[in-house]
């Protein structure tokens, strides 16, 4: 099974929190910021990590294929 990696530039972050709505089992709010929960997924994780990515207005999240 395919694993991804997610990229997360922190400092771009404007803490809208879109991320944790669309994808609250590995999205949390870290005081005024998001952050990943875990920054490397499998493929069963993948869509709703996706979806995360799509929905961030400041395009902060990036989501990579492993290897």
């Amino acid at each position: 099974m395919a694993e991804y990696t997610i990229e997360f530039d922190k400092e771009a972050c404007i803490g809208c929190g879109a991320c944790v709505s669309m994808c609250e089992d590995n999205w949390e709010m870290d005081g005024m910021k998001a952050k990943p929960k875990k920054t490397i997924v499998s493929e069963a994780e993948l869509e709703d990590n996706k979806q995360a990515e799509e929905i961030c207005p400041v395009k902060c999240i990036k989501i990579n294929k492993k290897g």
